[in-house]
């Protein structure tokens, strides 16, 4: 847990620093976006359509995967 905990402090300290430089060099979201050829509409839209298509793909997989797990965890040999 403290791999992850750790993971996403380091995400958010990289993403704080390069959105600083960026503000310091005057560039803003819109404009990167602007010189990328989307507007920010368009990038909700895309993720919503990302969002409805992954999240009936990860329950199906799930129905799948969580089952396999659960009989290997089930049948592995106890710890010490």
């Amino acid at each position: 847990m403290m791999r992850v905990i750790s993971a996403l402090v380091k995400i958010g300290l990289a993403s704080l620093i390069t959105g600083a430089v960026l503000s310091a060099l005057n560039l803003s979201a819109a404009e990167l976006l602007a010189e990328l050829g989307l507007t920010p509409d368009r990038v909700f839209t895309l993720l919503q359509e990302g969002a409805a298509w992954a999240i009936p793909n990860i329950v199906l997989g799930s129905m799948v995967i969580v089952p396999i797990w659960f009989v290997t965890y089930l049948l592995r040999p106890p710890r010490n």
